[in-house]
């Protein structure tokens, strides 16, 4: 009686097919290289009301579903000279909005500063300065969103009187203007007008801001507008 094991081993990979496979890696790896490393810079040199449009049309991708697929490794190495975005978004810092796919656009397209409540004050503002006199971005959008923590917390001090720790009544002093604004015309729903009144009132910052921005507004060379995404849906509605 045989006292072996029977068993049933796959057979080894040949030496070739290992060899034909590690070369067609190298090959996609090359060829991935060249291509990142011959594709320019966009060509984001646009007018604002182009700017706006495009910013329009990724959104509506966006909330269709439709967004366009991308391969972000391609750029990488132009990238390094330079950028040339074609917006400057002033967005909530809020971890449920992502300015690059709401609107649908890729790396190096859009100027990104985020703060809870969007508001300008001086980091923000001269980094939208940096924004027009160095990178010749056309367009300013200011983005706040529905069911905005910080503007409910600045209702809640103005209220309630409520305390809040550490730097966050400074947050709310930059808010509150908005908040005591949209309570005067006594809304329906305070959040809404809040946030709506937030960021009419830092376009209105913007377009006024010397010494830089409010000469470009004023020729039309720049524009500021102000818009809501709906984090339900999606859709960012301007005001």
């Amino acid at each position: 009686m045989c006292d072996c094991l029977a068993t049933s081993a796959a057979p080894a990979p040949s030496r070739r097919r290992f060899l034909g496979g590690a070369a067609a890696l190298a090959a996609l790896a090359s060829s991935a290289r060249v291509l990142a490393a011959d594709t320019p810079l966009p060509d984001n040199r646009i007018g604002p009301a182009a700017a706006l449009e495009r910013l329009v049309q990724g959104n509506a991708r966006y909330v269709a579903g439709r967004t366009r697929q991308r391969n972000f490794s391609v750029g990488r190495v132009a990238r390094t000279t330079g950028q040339r975005p074609f917006a400057a978004i002033l967005s909530c810092a809020d971890s449920r909005i992502a300015p690059e796919l709401a609107f649908d656009q890729g790396p190096g397209d859009l100027f990104v500063v985020r703060l809870a409540g969007n508001f300008v004050n001086d980091d923000a503002l001269a980094s939208m300065e940096y924004a027009i006199q160095f990178l010749e971005v056309p367009l300013i959008l200011v983005l706040g969103h529905t069911n905005c923590g910080a503007v409910a917390a600045a209702i809640k001090v103005v209220q309630e009187g409520t305390q809040l720790p550490g730097h966050l009544p400074g947050l709310v002093n930059a808010i509150r203007p908005a908040v005591d604004a949209a309570s005067r015309r006594q809304p329906d729903n305070l959040l809404t007008a809040a946030t709506e009144q937030n960021v009419r009132l830092n376009v209105a910052r913007l377009t006024t801001a010397d010494p830089i921005l409010a000469g470009r507004m004023s020729t039309g060379a720049i524009r500021a507008v102000g818009g809501v995404y709906d984090l339900a849906s999606g859709k960012v509605s301007l005001v």
